[in-house]
């Protein structure tokens, strides 16, 4: 498995738009985009920081899994994603290793990325994605 970079740090927030005041207004970050992915029940807005960029996590439903990490952690860092050259080649690697997937089978994701989660109970309480350019 070759990882290229961190892609991006994911933040669950309840509101993109307030936390802007922050991420944008008091860091300056400029907001790239905003999207909607209805299956993973979020919308996502980025902000490019270096090579890698900041992506603000909204629940679009209460039953969301950003609502439930929310409803269990508070607003906060919820993932790392790692940018992989072949994603289903790292998927394999790392069950072939022990390692729980939560995506055995990438997904296409925000940005027209292709992701995959690795289960935090093997990353030391991490949520890592993985993600390929589709």
């Amino acid at each position: 498995m070759k990882i290229i970079k961190v892609d991006h740090i994911g933040v669950a927030v309840n509101s993109i738009e307030s936390s802007l005041k922050f991420f944008a207004g008091t860091l300056g970050l400029k907001l790239e985009g905003q999207e909607t992915v209805a299956e993973q029940k979020v919308t996502t807005a980025f902000m490019p920081v270096g090579d890698t960029e900041v992506e603000l996590l909204q629940s679009t439903a209460p039953d969301g899994p950003i609502a439930g990490f929310i409803e269990k952690k508070g607003e906060g860092v919820q993932h790392i994603a790692f940018l992989v050259d072949n994603i289903e080649a790292a998927l394999k690697e790392l069950e072939a290793k022990g390692i729980r997937l939560i995506d055995k089978v990438p997904r296409m994701g925000a940005g027209g990325k292709k992701i995959a989660f690795v289960h935090p109970k093997d990353t030391y309480g991490v949520l890592v994605e993985l993600c390929q350019k589709a």
